[in-house]
């Protein structure tokens, strides 16, 4: 299921950007736990270490993965909130030419209030859903840096395991050391990249959000009241890198 997500989200996305932009490939190497089982446990605590660092990293993906389907689901409320404002603009429109055919001031200047504030709301509504789609992009290059996070950590794991075997004298068939401290190095680096991107996409969505917020207070204090809609950048996913999420 979350690989068949996967094949949907980056073929619609697939013209935003380039290799670097699709979800990281699992590690090439790894080291079998059984080779180094006799060890005793107190010399075995880098192991131990990057274990749960990798479990906690698993954790902060999965997290990932739920704020972006979250987001999602909040953009398209976002877009039929827009439609239902556009279809205010045209009510308006409506009653407006109505009120201009009778004449009565009073009735013609309530009317031009009304279209004014329904014109600033769905202005509002359009910035909105800019701010909607910019944030969940966000969400998308954090889900991608959590996951190039998770094999950085499960490649420091490895890497932890076969240092293990190597100071103790061992000298497993088919097996070379160098493999593991080469996979750590290119996987901290391709993490470090996610990362940039991912801060990157933040501070476009916090440049929509400014927009909106803007965009909002006209038509708010056009409309002679505030209106109550959810701000996902306060209320939604906080995803910031503290404990596994570490950069390199």
């Amino acid at each position: 299921m979350r690989s068949l997500l996967f094949a949907l989200l980056f073929t619609v996305v697939a013209a935003c950007g380039g290799s670097e932009d699709k979800p990281p490939v699992p590690l090439a190497r790894h080291f079998d736990d059984m080779y180094i089982a006799q060890v005793p446990l107190d010399q075995k605590q880098d192991v131990v270490k990057t274990q749960n660092d990798w479990s906690i990293a698993k954790m902060e993906n999965a997290k990932a993965e739920a704020d972006f389907n979250d987001a999602t689901t909040q953009l398209t409320v976002a877009r039929n909130d827009a439609k239902a404002a556009h279809l205010g603009v045209e009510s308006a429109v409506t009653n407006k030419n109505a009120a201009a055919k009778t004449g009565d001031n009073n009735k013609i200047n309530a009317a031009t209030k009304d279209q004014r504030v329904t014109e600033d709301l769905a202005k509002a509504a359009d910035t909105r859903v800019h701010y909607f789609d910019a944030y969940r992009e966000y969400l998308r290059q954090h889900w991608l840096f959590t996951q190039e996070m998770m094999y950085w950590r499960e490649a420091q794991y490895e890497l932890a395991k076969s240092s293990i075997a190597q100071k103790s004298n061992m000298s497993p068939n088919g097996v070379k050391f160098e493999w593991y401290p080469s996979q750590e190095g290119e996987r901290a680096k391709s993490t470090s990249r996610a990362k940039d991107r991912a801060e990157s996409a933040k501070r476009k969505a916090v440049a929509a959000r400014d927009r909106w917020l803007e965009d909002q207070k006209t038509a708010d204090t056009e409309n002679g009241h505030p209106t109550a809609l959810p701000d996902p950048m306060v209320t939604g996913a906080v995803t910031g890198g503290g404990g596994a999420a570490a950069t390199p």
